[in-house]
Formats: structure tokens, C-alpha cells, sequence
């Protein structure tokens, strides 16, 4: 049976990860707190808006209402990054050789390992980030689509067109495609060696929390009373096939998902805080947590795929160990 350690925090947890093994709760009011040894917490921001595990999985990376991009590490040090005055940083993306990306208004703002940045404009605003897994090159979310900037060089940006607000993106681990989170409840995607379309509607909710699997086959997706798993086996990814819908639960909304990163397995976290474990292939499911007091916002598994972390609205978070 897996087992349930709890940490009741004060507020809302805007990203739960693992760094270093060890488990990170980020808060919306900017204070950091993580469990080595005993609980402990830093204040980080005045006002925390995103963060996120680096890829190197050493430190945590954060933006916030203050302006500044912080990462705090295990030890507990906290390294400003970047301040960008009054403006929110509103959100933040890991990439590769200690790259990151952050958004600021229209603005995203790429930061090399090295210290030195690259700003890119765009006409409205930025809403999300995300590295390709090959190569360096970054997308960012906008209104009508998505653009991908090569930061290291000085080509033009490739823009991906789709009428309406794209909020989130992510790319495939293969790199072949790009998909997009939507204001209307629909996901949008793109497979770049042609540019061809994606449509992924029906959702009842908008979709806020999305996940590969492993072998990058699966896109697991909140924003129904189940997760949304569409297959990406084929060259044209989704077209043409229906996805699982997995953890099925009446009218009890999906809010996040975390895809295990060896088997074929997705985390499902619900409205009521309840936790699900369900597996692609016949879709068994296995309670992981009871109903709490808050929705799930963020859940990480760690890398041996063995405890899952995850956070609430309300403060209500914990880790489960599936090992019992």
C-alpha cells in the first residue's frame, strides 16, 4: 500500500519538485519550503508566480511579483538571477547547459549559463515558456499561436499560427512536435517537419497541467473528470485516434498530472485533492491519496519513480510513497 507523509503549509503550492531527492514545496506568498533532515523554508519572493526545477535537478528556479528570477539551492542559498524592476515574472523554463528562460510582460528573456541574456519582443504578450528537448531553441506561448526563437544564434523565429490565446506550451522529448495549451478548453499542436495541425478539443474545463511520458509515446492532460491521454506513437501524432481517458471520477475535475518517468504509468491529482495512479496499458488504477482539502496543483515524481510529491490550494501537500 503506498503511504502518505503530510505537510500542511499555509497557502497556495504553485509548484511541488524534487531537487536533489529531496522535496521542494514553492508558495504563492514566495516562501520556499523543503524537507532535509527536518523541515525548513526560505522567503524567496514577495509574491511567487512560477518555478521549477533546473535541468540539472540541483536548484530551484523562480519568478515572482517582485521582478526577480531566484534560485535557491539545496544548501539553502539563494542566487539572484535576474531583476527586472517592477515587472511580474510571470513565467520560467529550464533548458540546456544551465540555460533558463523567463517571461516579463511581452518580453522573454533567455540567461545562458554564463550570466549573459538575450531579450525577445513579441507584440503581445508572453504567457509560456518551454526548451526544446534538442538543440537550443525555445517556444513561447502567445495570443494567435506560438513562436520558436533560436537564442544562441540570430535566425528568424519560426511562428506557429492558430487563431486564439495559447497559455502553455511544451515539445514532444523527440522534439518532432509542439503543443499548446488554450483560454478555450482545447489543447493546439504542431508537427514541425511540416507544420501540419493538431486539433485537441472537447475538454469540459481548460487544460493547466500537462505531461509526457517516458518514451515520449503519451501526453497525459488535466481539464476533465479524467485524464486526457492522447497518443503520439504515429508520425501525425493524435490525428485521427481517440486518446485514454484514464482515473474516470463523475464530475470531479482532473487538475494536474505527472507521467512516471520509467513506466507507462500517469500520477492523477483531482479538485478534491484525491491522488490516482493509472496505467496506460489496461488502465488499472491505484489510489495513491484520499480526497483532502484542496486542489492538486503540482505533483513531481522523483527519479527513481518511486515517491511522488505534490502540492494544494490550500497548503495541503505531502509525498506518497508508492512503495508502501
Amino acid at each position: 500500500m503506498p503511504t502518505v507523509a503530510p505537510l500542511d503549509l499555509d497557502g497556495h503550492c504553485v509548484t511541488a519538485a524534487f531537487i536533489g531527492g529531496v522535496p521542494f514545496f514553492a508558495m504563492a506568498d514566495g516562501t520556499v519550503h523543503w524537507l532535509d533532515h527536518g523541515s525548513k523554508s526560505a522567503t524567496i519572493h514577495d509574491g511567487l508566480l512560477c518555478a521549477v526545477a533546473d535541468a540539472s535537478g540541483k536548484r530551484l528556479v523562480s519568478g515572482g511579483e517582485d521582478g526577480k528570477v531566484c534560485a535557491l539551492s539545496l544548501d539553502g542559498s539563494v542566487a539572484v538571477l535576474a531583476e527586472m524592476g517592477r515587472k511580474w515574472v510571470t513565467s520560467i523554463a529550464a533548458g540546456p547547459q544551465g540555460a533558463l528562460a523567463f517571461a516579463s510582460g511581452r518580453n522573454a528573456t533567455v540567461r545562458f549559463a554564463d550570466g549573459k541574456t538575450r531579450e525577445f519582443a513579441h507584440p503581445r504578450s508572453v504567457e509560456g515558456l518551454a526548451f526544446s528537448p534538442k538543440g537550443m531553441r525555445f517556444g513561447v506561448a502567445r495570443y494567435n499561436g506560438a513562436t520558436l526563437h533560436f537564442p544562441a544564434s540570430e535566425g528568424r523565429p519560426a511562428e506557429l499560427e492558430w487563431a486564439g490565446a495559447h497559455t502553455g506550451i511544451t515539445f514532444s522529448p523527440d522534439g518532432s512536435f509542439v503543443v499548446t495549451t488554450m483560454q478555450e478548453n482545447a489543447l493546439h499542436g504542431w508537427k514541425l517537419a511540416d507544420g501540419k495541425h493538431m486539433r485537441m478539443s472537447g475538454y469540459p474545463a481548460k487544460v493547466k497541467s500537462l505531461s509526457w511520458s517516458a518514451k515520449g509515446k503519451w501526453l497525459a492532460s488535466s481539464g476533465a473528470p479524467a485524464a486526457v491521454v492522447w497518443p503520439f506513437q504515429g508520425k501525425d501524432g493524435p490525428m485521427g485516434k481517440a486518446p485514454l481517458e484514464l482515473g474516470t471520477r463523475g464530475n470531479t475535475m482532473v487538475t494536474s498530472v505527472a507521467c512516471h518517468p520509467a513506466e507507462d504509468i500517469v500520477a492523477i491529482g483531482y479538485e478534491d485533492g484525491m491522488v490516482l495512479a493509472a496505467r496506460f496499458a489496461d488502465a488499472k488504477e491505484v489510489l495513491l491519496r484520499r480526497p483532502g482539502k484542496g486542489a492538486v496543483t503540482s505533483m513531481m515524481w522523483d527519479d527513481e519513480g518511486r515517491r511522488l510529491v505534490f502540492g494544494t490550494t490550500t497548503g495541503d501537500c505531502g509525498i506518497i510513497d508508492i512503495a508502501g
